[in-house]
């Protein structure tokens, strides 16, 4: 892929590996409990899910290092539960990640299935820019994940229809010829930051995405129409003050 793979491939949401197309995403049980009786694995299922749903929460507001004592009465269990289904923090955050990268899984159709390159551009920043605003505790995951295990990269599958998108575009005359593949993450991860200010920023975000993809515009003068007033000054300078 020359420049382009090179690229694609040192950004922070593609630090992903081909090697993980074998991984199972299926959901992980403390050991015996699949045949303990229907009801055992009903209790198990849910608590699982309701320890996962939590953690979101919990990481997105705290950070990764949050008390799983904490995460236990967030989710109605004992500790001794949260050790069971995730004997580490390590095991809980892998989870949360594969999951975050599953949730994007039919974002490769979507973009090449787009009527123009420039419209599978549009929604592949939209698309994943929302992504990251809706689930702050994302950019956190995908550095503890480097940490973890720095080779494995379940969202490689991304690359190659990202570079077709992008290739597209370009052909079709509608995206700077300057612009690649990582720029457009980039961009993405950019957007994606402010929503560590929380419920304050989601009003305004879209404001952001219609300026950069005005930037991106390989046509002068098709300037997109901005959602709505933007934030004031006074606004935004309490958001960005506010204590932790």
């Amino acid at each position: 892929m020359g420049r382009q793979g090179d690229s694609m491939r040192a950004s922070p949401y593609f630090r992903v590996k081909r090697r993980c197309q074998s991984v199972s995403y299926a959901v992980r049980y403390p050991k015996g409990m699949h045949s303990a009786g229907g009801a055992t694995r009903r209790d198990a299922r849910r608590n699982h899910e309701r320890l996962l749903v939590e953690a979101k929460t919990l990481f997105a507001e705290q950070g990764i290092e949050a008390s799983l004592d904490e995460l236990a009465t967030r989710a109605g269990v004992g500790a001794g539960t949260v050790y069971r289904h995730f004997p580490s923090r390590d095991d809980l955050v892998r989870e949360l990640y594969d999951r975050a990268i599953e949730s994007l899984d039919d974002l490769a159709d979507e973009i090449l299935a787009a009527p123009s390159g420039w419209r599978g551009v549009e929604v592949y920043v939209e698309r994943l820019s929302q992504w990251v605003i809706s689930d702050p505790g994302i950019p956190a995951l995908l550095r503890r994940m480097g940490q973890i295990d720095p080779d494995y990269r379940p969202a490689a599958r991304f690359e190659k229809p990202i570079a077709e998108l992008v290739e597209r575009a370009h052909r079709e005359g509608t995206l700077r010829t300057d612009v690649d593949g990582v720029d457009l993450t980039v961009i993405v991860g950019m957007i994606g930051s402010l929503a560590q200010f929380g419920g304050a920023y989601l009003p305004f975000w879209r404001r952001q995405l219609g300026i950069v993809l005005d930037g991106l515009r390989a046509e002068p003068g098709r300037a997109t129409e901005l959602p709505g007033p933007g934030q004031d000054m006074d606004g935004y300078h309490a958001m960005v003050h506010q204590p932790e």
